[in-house]
């Protein structure tokens, strides 16, 4: 779906999109809360890919890749709001750890998603950039490398806050099951990940070899093949009982 025209925003060329994006945090009646609710329902599709469709829109008509609208942050900071509310619901934390959860829920999704995109970024403008002669230099924009990343913890989210949420009392067992069921649930919602973020890079026709992006999950797989094979020697590395330990505790 194409970005809507009916917000009445104005947009200013000569600005960057860094500064558009900020400024518009501010006026939330100016946001196309739409569109990004549509954004949310396609990475959730058969088809995710057409969540990078608006990108080649806003390259054609504004000159760059990422979004202008911060719509998308908005939303995805109201449902850290909620997830807080109901993990301290069921974990009966107090006021203050309950904001300490939320302020760890949204600097892991900031913070962290800032440097991993960065580093993905530099790896992709490095050595994943087609050359050719007689043609514009082009690289992946620090925002956009950024949306992909936004797009990506959106699903993550699902798994990691909701499903999970509710899966709790079988997942934080000690038994072989809710290992291997808790596990499997961070594999699957980690190649999510990477998966979304590999079509986000893939969307982009200057940059070759994007599959490059799906090598963790290889590495992921491995080690949730290991932490199974170590439960019978008593190692055992139950992941949503370790996270939840270090969020909750």
């Amino acid at each position: 779906m194409l970005p809507s025209h009916g917000t009445g925003v104005r947009y200013n060329s000569s600005q960057s999109p860094c500064l558009q994006l900020f400024s518009r945090t501010f006026h939330i009646s100016q946001m196309d809360m739409g569109s990004a609710l549509d954004t949310m329902q396609m990475l959730c599709s058969r088809d995710p890919s057409q969540a990078y469709k608006s990108s080649y829109y806003r390259k054609q008509t504004k000159d760059h890749w990422s979004r202008d609208d911060p719509a998308f942050l908005v939303l995805q900071t109201l449902l850290h709001v909620i997830s807080t509310i109901c993990y301290t619901i069921a974990f009966n934390l107090p006021f203050l750890s309950s904001l300490r959860l939320f302020l760890t829920f949204l600097l892991l999704h900031l913070f962290f998603g800032f440097l991993l995109s960065s580093l993905l970024r530099h790896l992709a403008n490095t050595h994943l950039v087609a050359r050719r002669n007689h043609s514009v230099s082009q690289n992946v924009e620090h925002l956009y490398a950024f949306d992909i990343h936004a797009n990506s913890y959106f699903v993550l989210f699902l798994y990691l806050h909701l499903l999970q949420f509710f899966l709790l009392p079988l997942l934080l067992s000690t038994t072989f099951l809710s290992l291997l069921l808790s596990n499997l649930l961070y594999l699957i919602a980690f190649s999510h990940y990477f998966y979304i973020t590999h079509l986000g890079y893939r969307a982009l026709p200057f940059l070759r070899n994007t599959e490059y992006f799906l090598y963790p999950i290889v590495a992921m797989g491995g080690l949730t093949a290991l932490s199974l094979i170590g439960h019978p020697l008593g190692i055992s590395a139950n992941a949503a009982r370790i996270c939840m330990y270090l969020l909750v505790e």
